[in-house]
């Protein structure tokens, strides 16, 4: 937290307002607007199954990948978008969810879920299409006020729990956190950051600084890298020891053998130094790690294998 630097305050008051809503099969989509934090007012999704609460939660994460217009798109099929928007939504659903949009599909099962834009993407962003260019620009004004642009996302992230353990419909004992890629990063993060997060899975998103420090990985290239740094944090912890700070909450970490982003044995040194700490808390049946024969792609079998991890630790 001190390596965060200069967060934002906590909203006085969330004064959510519901701005538009959809019926769906089995659950409601809803489109609201609330204060995040002092400092921001932000749109959402939220999906609420048919029934009697309260229900388990989750938050989605979205990922990082252009175009930036999409978000919470990502996560959850948007409505009274623009045909572009839409469209953007729907091919990004294809390209990294084997066609599935991941909220709607834990909603259909009896969750509620939340998901809100990073800052930079979709309704907080400048529609800013594939350009790459800003975000080093965003990363560099920000360090230059004595904040980063990973810390605010992260703490973006622990007031949207916070938002959502607040709402009638949500078992405040029952939230869980999902992502894929940056959102697997998201994920981790922020299970390490609040206690009001019980479960977590991350999706192509781990390794170690040695792994990824490479002259062929993007993670040393500047520009999106900037998303998922917190300046100084590593001459104290890597990776894997920042997510262990969650231990022993249920954890679960997939990876790909073709996903060129993550080399293997980075993963694998990560899942070692991640399973003794595990191991050391009497706690190794709550960390769940596999390596799928898959590319940077969260598959409809991932996706179903994550919904039972998360049944199996919220639904009891």
């Amino acid at each position: 937290m001190e390596c965060m630097e200069n967060i934002p305050p906590t909203a006085k008051a969330y004064n959510m307002v519901v701005v538009g809503s959809e019926k769906r099969k089995g659950y409601e989509a809803r489109k609201i607007l609330f204060n995040l934090s002092e400092w921001s007012r932000v749109p959402a999704y939220l999906l609420v199954p048919e029934g009697k609460g309260p229900f388990p939660a989750i938050v989605m994460l979205h990922d990082h990948g252009a175009p930036f217009s999409i978000g919470k798109e990502k996560m959850i099929r948007p409505f009274g978008v623009s045909a572009e928007v839409m469209a953007d939504a729907d091919d990004w659903a294809q390209k990294c969810y084997d066609g599935q949009y991941t909220g709607d599909y834990f909603a259909a099962h009896g969750y509620v879920v939340l998901s809100i834009d990073a800052l930079y993407w979709g309704e907080r962003g400048r529609k800013e299409g594939v350009n790459y260019e800003g975000q080093q620009a965003l990363a560099s004004n920000l360090l230059q006020m004595g904040t980063s642009w990973g810390a605010l996302i992260t703490m973006d992230d622990a007031y949207s729990v916070d938002f959502l353990s607040t709402l009638p419909e949500v078992d405040s004992e029952r939230i869980g956190t999902l992502g894929f890629s940056m959102g697997a990063y998201r994920a981790w993060m922020l299970s390490a950051v609040t206690d009001r997060v019980k479960a977590a899975a991350a999706i192509c998103w781990m390794n170690t600084t040695d792994s990824l420090m490479t002259l062929t990985n993007n993670q040393n290239k500047g520009g999106s890298a900037y998303s998922m740094i917190i300046p100084g944090i590593r001459r104290y912890l890597d990776y894997p020891h920042v997510a262990s700070i969650a231990c022993p909450k249920p954890t679960l970490f997939f990876n790909g053998t073709k996903d060129k982003l993550f080399p293997v044995q980075g993963v694998e040194d990560a899942y070692k130094t991640m399973r003794a700490v595990w191991n050391s808390q009497g706690a190794d049946e709550k960390l769940v790690t596999k390596i799928w024969d898959e590319k940077h792609f969260f598959n409809r079998a991932m996706q179903q294998e994550t919904l039972d991890f998360f049944d199996r630790w919220l639904k009891k």
